[in-house]
């Protein structure tokens, strides 16, 4: 009998670790593809002031690990930090190209972008939102 209860008991567990990890991956699967920002917390400046000539965007690659994208001015791109729904913009190994960009959107983007701690995509996946504790600081729609 202690068998059959230990046996059950293994099967339970394993049961919800396999799902578990089947959600966790499900949802990063969503990250894949372009992605535009739309919304940006924190500036005083309005949104199309920031980025008047181009919109800022995030490109996630997860058959290779890379995100890219651009800043509103310049591209960048690094090895994706993604488990579950934490992620970490706050790589090292982020290169950045060194145009010249007027305006502060490039610096409101970037330091931005170095905040954020997890996300979170909608049901219909359509709308990415990055976050910062519980607050969403950006949100990007599916290009």
């Amino acid at each position: 009998m202690k068998k059959l209860i230990l046996l059950l008991a293994i099967s339970c567990m394993a049961f919800v670790s396999c799902n578990s990890a089947k959600n966790d991956n499900t949802n990063t699967t969503m990250l894949q593809g372009e992605w535009e920002l739309n919304y940006i917390s924190g500036p005083r400046i309005a949104f199309q002031g920031l980025y008047p000539d181009e919109k800022p965007t995030v490109n996630f690659d997860l058959k290779t690990d890379l995100v890219s994208g651009n800043t509103g001015c310049n591209r960048f791109s690094g090895k994706l930090d993604v488990v579950g729904n934490k992620i970490n913009f706050k790589n090292d190994n982020m290169a950045l190209t060194k145009r010249y960009c007027s305006g502060e959107g490039e610096s409101v983007y970037l330091s931005t972008l170095q905040k954020i701690d997890s996300y979170s995509i909608s049901e219909d996946g359509k709308t990415l939102s990055f976050i910062m504790g519980e607050v969403e600081m950006m949100r990007f729609v599916k290009k």
